[in-house]
């Protein structure tokens, strides 16, 4: 699911939203939640998961090419972890992937 098919939804499921003020709300949603995250909060919607922020702490890489060692700083990476319910719900349905869809 989109952006775009979440306000299509909302704007069917709710008649007395606009398209423009579904579209309104789910981008005062995600901008909430962006800048939560950024200021390092963490968010929990109850029922489907929450939202935190990992460190990832200075390490060595190596460039490939060269084989060179190359320092790579600390970096700050967003983080979902599932609620109960919703790894229930998802865990209880069958698989059915799409044959073209690849897993990394």
């Amino acid at each position: 699911m989109t952006r775009s098919d979440l306000v299509e939804l909302l704007a069917e499921r709710f008649s007395q939203l606009t398209h423009k003020d579904a579209d309104a709300a789910v981008k005062t949603i995600l901008d909430a939640m962006a800048d939560a995250l950024v200021r390092g909060h963490r968010i929990e919607i109850r029922g489907f998961g929450s939202f935190a922020i990992n460190r990832r702490p200075p390490r060595m890489g190596r460039n490939p090419r060269t084989g060179a060692s190359v320092p790579i700083p600390e970096r700050r990476v967003p983080h979902f972890k599932p609620g109960k319910a919703l790894r229930e719900a998802v865990g209880s349905q069958p698989v059915d992937l799409p044959a073209s869809s690849s897993t990394r």
